[in-house]
């Protein structure tokens, strides 16, 4: 996906250089049409991959893209950009970030404006936006503002009744590389301004006593306005507390920064400049809380107004200082690590270089053993190998020699075999370090055979740390695994960062100065609940951070105990202090979301999920059990003039009087619980499969774009034609598996709904719904024609007044016929007549009849229409279309095929055979034959 990402980006920069260029200038357009999507390099990928908040536009058709300010330009190249292209918009005005750190986490808010410089004044497109994150970064709040329109964020339950089938099919939004999340607002005119504000929340890294926060904010050169003087400004607000009382010593920055602010544990700063260019490099401050020797402190917290929880919160904290005399333990390390198919290639190689480079930073004194495992099992070593030089290159050649990539995955076999290793462990930490990419399916036993292991009073103290590549493996066992374990979990995303993760993880779960930690004040609080509630180590590559809630009064001081590496107890008072303006809940809350989604995971426990769902609302922090979605509000919407006028508009357009927001799905912003299939099916990590039926659309456009250009370049690419076409042949004869097409079914805007100006509104919730619209036509059926579409009914005791209601025929004709010669006394007569026959038949007319496509269309268009009853719809399932259009079981507004065979009858009922039904424009005037026959009546009882 990053590098189809980075591909169309590519073509749309080539496509928007045109926009630069006179008529004499033209560059040729063969290059930007003829693109391929083969693998290109990963510094070509990496140069148009956004290291910085940004918006595109997404361009399918090449005709749109233009520059606003010069309309006499003309493009130079047809056909259709399938997948669509990205074309970087251009920032104007004013950049700023507000960063707020605390303990081990940050907070940034960016905002930002961005103009479509590129696509036609008179046109539109969807803006695809793109927001990189930080050291574990969460999305937190995204609000848009375009001409007419604003979005905002907002967190629901995912159990909620009217978003669960759509998300079910997978949301608007989604991640790149685990850390880039991009997702559309739609149609944006062109020149138009995109207002972008972003929160998200990240990690400060550590390293030896000092925190380092890095921030995505390097902007390339092509969203500098071209060819005018635009005024740049670039602000950075900074607030840094250490949360521990202690000073802060600033040690780099990579802006300017101004200090504002100075007291005990908290500091100030501002950025603020105005630039030629916008930054090219992402901002970053390191700084220290200095203490020479381990250090620590607790935090309380009485419940935050409409608390799901009325404990009090508490979080306590271990630095390990720089006191270089604490020495680490000596460790005894087995690396299990995964070998089956999907690791081969990438995935491996990173993996193999990240385990070497693991193993040079174990010293002489300490052992280590390698387990690596498939289906089956391979020992590097039958014992515990001492970390001597000749024993280390001695695991490198067995393990670039000796191993492949191939098989499935079983984890528990070799996790015993190396508890059995381990068993005989003393005066050290022995440690499992466990990397895989899959997901297996007896992942509860073996967090249930560890957990009975370690209470089991074994004879060591076995600490696990895990690692996972990818998104196939099931990220809440991994941590859980790592929780039970007293360990450390960490991921990588892509095959690049595997190495640099792996080492970080493993200096942080192998430097451990203090073990086997307790808290006596823990035994004497009430409903407590502890997170993690195994207590890890302390170790120098990372500060220790307990939280939790209890109920009671607190102890002060705490004691908190443990043991050295030299065996010998340490036991260290930490001051309790209250505190109000620390914002527990950003800096804890997603450290409990991910402990308590792993106990949810590995309880089953529904009750523990809604906690974790309700937790994430009132944090603001994304979880497994809850979604983003992006409200709408219409901004300048002009009212009716007259109270008539707004009473018959409100009347006849409900939809426009409720002012229901338009809802956009970005989806579930977590990585799930790992992938059964792609694991057993051997599928590398970030591997998407491309559906044989788009692949073939995909060659048949490119094709033909090749052939749109009078360049006589283009006949190059015959050869590519002819092997196109040798594709689609095969893919016809041999479909490729798991493809998928997609379904189509009818759907029809009935006369009130027409007559009640739905239509438009109805569309829009069509296409927002992911829905393509086909073909459509405005239809008047006859008696015959409704009795043989309603067929089905026929027997039903509503048929008749059915099919009175569906039927239309022409009547202004014969209004204009045979009234207008009347005389004026009789024509008077004649339009009350006409008036009264309308009236009672003015809910009959045309109808919209539409072919409607997309995965799973029947039964995901019958679900956003709703009950056939409109009455039952308003209480059942308010936000259908017939709750908010339909008036009762009859007049309910829209239709929709219930069955595949169904929708194959009605669509060629309308669509192969359209002799059968007249069809025209709009006909507002348009009525029944029954009209006709009405009017025709009530002249024979008139006095001529």
């Amino acid at each position: 996906m990053a590098r189809e990402f980075a591909t169309c980006v590519e073509y749309g920069l080539s496509l928007s250089k045109r926009i630069y260029y006179g008529k004499e200038m033209t560059p040729a357009a063969t290059a930007a049409m003829t693109r391929s999507m083969s693998a290109k390099s990963s510094d070509v990928a990496e140069s148009y991959f956004p290291t910085a908040v940004m918006a595109y536009a997404v361009v399918s058709e090449p005709e749109l893209v233009e520059n606003p300010d010069v309309p006499s330009y003309q493009p130079y190249v047809h056909g259709r950009c399938e997948p669509p292209a990205l074309i970087p918009l251009q920032m104007h005005g004013v950049v700023t970030m507000e960063i707020d750190c605390c303990l081990d986490h940050a907070n940034v808010c960016f905002s930002g404006a961005w103009r479509v410089h590129c696509i036609k004044g008179n046109s539109k497109c969807d803006v695809r936006i793109a927001v990189p994150m930080g050291e574990q970064g969460s999305l937190l709040g995204v609000e848009v503002d375009v001409p007419g329109r604003s979005y905002h964020s907002q967190l629901i339950e995912a159990e909620d009744a009217n978003y669960k089938e759509k998300v079910s099919k997978g949301g608007n939004g989604r991640f790149m590389r685990g850390s880039v999340y991009t997702f559309k607002i739609p149609q944006v005119e062109g020149g138009a301004t995109v207002s972008i504000k972003v929160i998200w929340s990240q990690k400060l890294l550590y390293h030896e006593g000092q925190f380092s926060l890095n921030v995505p904010f390097s902007f390339p050169a092509f969203v500098n306005p071209v060819g005018k003087k635009i005024s740049k400004r670039e602000k950075i607000l900074l607030n840094v507390s250490s949360g521990v009382g202690k000073e802060i010593l600033c040690k780099s920055t990579s802006h300017a920064l101004k200090e504002l602010r100075r007291e005990v544990g908290k500091m100030g700063f501002l950025y603020d400049a105005e630039v030629l260019t916008w930054s090219s490099a992402d901002f970053s401050f390191s700084y220290n809380v200095y203490s020479k020797d381990l250090f620590g402190g607790v935090l309380l917290q009485s419940p935050l107004l409409r608390d799901i929880d009325d404990r009090q919160m508490f979080c306590f904290y271990l630095f390990p200082g720089n006191n270089q005399s604490m020495k680490a333990f000596r460790k005894e390390v087995i690396f299990i690590i995964d070998i089956s198919r999907s690791m081969k290639g990438g995935p491996f190689e990173s993996a193999k270089n990240g385990l070497l480079s693991s193993l040079q930073k174990l010293n002489p004194e300490d052992s280590f053993n390698i387990i690596a495992f498939n289906v089956e099992t391979y020992l590097f070593s039958s014992v515990m190998e001492q970390a001597t030089e000749e024993a280390i290159i001695e695991a490198t050649r067995w393990l670039n020699d000796k191993l492949t990539a191939d098989g499935g995955t079983n984890i528990l076999v070799p996790l015993k075999q190396a508890i059995k290793l381990l068993a005989e462990t003393t005066n050290s930490i022995p440690v499992i370090f466990l990397i895989t990419d899959g997901a297996v399916e007896d992942e509860r036993d073996i967090c249930n055979f560890v957990k009975g292991y370690l209470t089991s009073g074994g004879s060591i103290s076995l600490r696990i740390s895990t690692f996972g590549i990818g998104t196939y493996c099931n990220h809440h066992f991994l941590r859980m695994l790592a929780q039970i374990g007293r360990g450390h979990f960490d991921t990588a995303y892509d095959a690049d960062s595997v190495d640099f993760r792996m080492q970080k993880l493993f200096t942080t779960a192998s430097s451990i100065i203090l073990a086997d930690i307790t808290v006596d004040a823990l035994e004497h609080l009430d409903s407590l609940e502890l997170l993690p509630f195994c207590i890890p180590d302390l170790s120098r590559g990372s500060p220790l951070i307990v939280s939790g809630r209890y109920s009671g009064n607190f102890p002060d001081p705490v004691k908190i105990s443990g043991t050295l590496a030299d065996m010998r107890k340490f036991t260290i008072d930490l001051k309790a202090q209250k505190t109000k303006d620390l914002p527990f809940d950003r800096v804890v809350g997603r450290r409990q979301i991910d402990l308590l989604t792993a106990n949810a995971w590995l309880s089953g426990s529904k009750e523990l999920e809604q906690k974790v769902a309700k937790m994430s609302i009132q944090t603001g922090f994304p979880s497994e059990y809850t979604l983003m979605v992006l409200h709408q509000t219409l901004k300048d919407e002009k009212a009716p003039e007259t109270i008539l006028i707004q009473d018959v508009f409100n009347k006849i357009n409900p939809l426009k009087k409720m002012d229901l927001p338009k809802t956009i799905m970005l989806g579930n912003l977590c990585v799930g619980f790992g992938n059964l299939t792609a694991t057993a099916e051997n599928i590398p990590p970030g591997t998407e499969e491309t559906k044989s039926s788009e692949a073939a659309e995909m060659l048949v456009k490119a094709a033909s774009n090749c052939f749109s250009s009078s360049n006589s370049k283009s006949f190059q690419m015959i050869p590519r034609l002819f092997f196109s076409v040798i594709f689609l042949v095969l893919s016809a004869s041999f479909p490729i598996s798991g493809s998928e097409e997609k379904e189509k079914t009818l759907a029809m805007i009935k006369p009130d709904g027409l007559l009640g100006n739905y239509t438009e509104r109805i569309k829009e919730v069509i296409v927002d719904y992911g829905f393509s619209i086909l073909r459509e036509i405005t239809a008047q059926l006859d008696q015959d024609s409704a009795s043989s579409f309603y067929a089905e009914h026929s027997s039903r005791s509503f048929f008749p007044s059915l099919i009175n209601y569906m039927t239309s025929c022409k009547v202004l004709n014969w209004i204009f016929l045979r009234i207008f010669p009347m005389p004026k006394t009789k024509k008077i007569v004649a339009f009350v007549c006409v008036f009264q026959a309308f009236r009672q038949s003015f809910d009959s007319g045309p109808v919209l009849v539409m072919v409607l496509e997309k995965e799973n269309a029947i039964a995901d268009w019958r679900s956003l229409i709703g009950p056939t009853d409109a009455c039952k719809a308003k209480i059942t399932h308010p936000n259908s279309i017939r709750a908010m259009c339909g008036q009762d079981s009859e007049k309910n507004c829209v239709h929709g095929s219930d069955s595949l065979l169904s929708a194959q009858r009605e669509i060629s009922f309308f669509f192969e055979d359209v002799s059968s039904v007249t069809t025209h424009r709009y006909d507002m005037f348009g009525s029944s034959s029954l009209i006709v026959k009405q009017i025709q009546h009530m002249m024979s009882y008139s006095s001529w």
